[in-house]
């Protein structure tokens, strides 16, 4: 394979063919391979669109139907707090699956995985108001939510895994970008549901209507389903099992138990890229659910924008997607991991400030004008380059569990908590300005790991070691 030259080191590509293209050259393996691309797809369009509606609401609905008495801004507050209860469980969950999914497979978590979600989301949109049952309403939500973060903290990062395991090394940026494709679609579908329902008088909306998207989620949670359960395991993993097959074999052979050698290098080498991962994450997913999440809330609640132009800004946005997502993988190709990650990075940084004073203008073109660039930066471009490179900092051993901890451990440091970090900053100071700073730091953190993290685009996925 020719790995194209840039001004980043780059690592050299094994001569051995991987399994992924050794796979691709039979017919049956490349059915496999769409089979598995569709179903990544899928159930990331699933995960997303169950978070996005659940951030939308809590935005726009929650508010009202499980905190009717709170103030305004003290109901935002209380509706991002069970917002970041899945986000608590987001790390329990790529620990628990994560394990599960390097020793008996990725195959089989992800069908664990999209039950659970799917499951929970529908159960949402059946728990009954507060002026039905009283506090058990906002505790059978936050529950559920826990649940639905304990299946999505595997979820995403098994698809990302998955999917950089059945791409040819060559274009593992563009094919594991399809990740991002499926949080996009997700974000996109719940949009437009939000769009459709919100079109509802306010008294049906508070009643019933809101329900309509997170039941409606069940009939996505049952076709991915039935695909996975149909879906070969990925070609590194199983190339993986050969190979410890065959030490076992030798050995017994010999008579004798392999003893791994001992580790003897400092903490921060033998974990630097389960750190650096997570800085990635945190440079990522804060700003990301600051610009989907609490912008959303702060726009309609506290600068009464009518409730339309946020919704329907991240719908563009989310179109835009499609274009933005794939084309940020294939830069990750062409350039390199590290050099197309940083620059999303810096623009991030320039984008805080300018953002929110153009917030206060309230015109409504204005206001969707910054949140689709918001988006575009931090919940599209940047992410379409993550998931490849997630991938490839990890060994075969035990990629799926540092990966998904490593992402959720960054995901509940900055996103979980960034919407409901932010409605305190606001409520505490009544002013944008911090909640800028918060933005600019978290985006730094990301740009500050490029220059830690080493560039891995064309790597073996089969190697044991981190690519550190």
């Amino acid at each position: 394979m020719t790995i194209i030259n840039s001004s980043e080191s780059l690592p050299q590509a094994s001569s051995e063919m991987t399994a992924a293209d050794e796979r691709l050259t039979t017919q049956e393996g490349r059915k496999d391979f769409w089979r598995a691309t569709f179903s990544c797809w899928l159930g990331t369009t699933m995960e997303y669109a169950d978070f996005a509606l659940y951030g939308l609401a809590a935005g726009i609905i929650f508010g009202d139907v499980f905190f009717p008495n709170a103030t305004p801004v003290v109901a935002l507050i209380s509706s991002f707090a069970t917002y970041s209860v899945g986000f608590i469980a987001r790390p329990i969950g790529a620990l628990l699956f994560g394990w599960l999914g390097d020793r008996k497979g990725r195959k089989l978590v992800m069908v664990i995985t999209i039950t659970l979600m799917g499951a929970s989301t529908t159960l949402i949109g059946l728990i009954p108001s507060y002026a039905t049952i009283g506090l058990w309403a906002p505790g059978c939500l936050a529950f559920l939510r826990f649940m639905q973060g304990l299946g999505a903290g595997a979820e995403l990062s098994g698809g990302a895994v998955m999917l950089g395991e059945y791409a040819p090394a060559e274009k593992r940026g563009l094919v594991s970008s399809i990740i991002a494709l499926g949080s996009n679609s997700g974000t996109l579908l719940a949009s437009l549901v939000w769009l459709i329902v919100l079109q509802m008088d306010k008294q049906s909306l508070l009643e019933w209507g809101w329900r309509i998207p997170f039941l409606s989620s069940i009939l996505i949670a049952a076709v991915a389903l039935f695909i996975r359960r149909h879906m070969r395991e990925t070609p590194v993993f199983e190339r993986q099992k050969q190979v410890l097959e065959e030490q076992r074999r030798l050995a017994m052979e010999k008579g004798h138990q392999q003893v791994a050698e001992k580790d003897t290098r400092s903490f921060w080498k033998r974990t630097k890229a389960f750190w650096i991962m997570v800085g990635l994450r945190i440079g990522e997913n804060g700003p990301s659910y600051l610009a989907q999440g609490f912008i959303i809330g702060y726009v309609a609640k506290v600068l009464m924008v009518d409730k339309s132009v946020p919704t329907m800004a991240v719908f563009i946005a989310s179109l835009l997607g499609f274009l933005i997502i794939p084309l940020a993988g294939w830069l990750s190709d062409r350039f390199g991991r590290r050099i197309t990650y940083r620059w999303f990075c810096i623009l991030l940084v320039l984008y805080a400030f300018p953002a929110f004073m153009l917030l206060e203008t309230r015109e409504p073109i204005i206001v969707m004008i910054t949140i689709i660039v918001g988006m575009g930066l931090a919940s599209l471009g940047i992410f379409g380059v993550q998931a490849a490179w997630g991938v490839e900092l990890f060994g075969v051993t035990n990629r799926y569990t540092k990966m998904a901890v490593a992402k959720e451990l960054g995901s509940i440091m900055s996103g979980g908590t960034a919407p409901l970090v932010a409605s305190a900053m606001l409520s505490y100071t009544g002013h944008w300005w911090p909640i800028a700073v918060y933005f600019v730091f978290m985006a730094g953190i990301g740009l500050v790991a490029t220059f830690f993290a080493p560039e891995t685009r064309g790597r073996d996925l089969n190697l044991p070691e981190d690519a550190i």
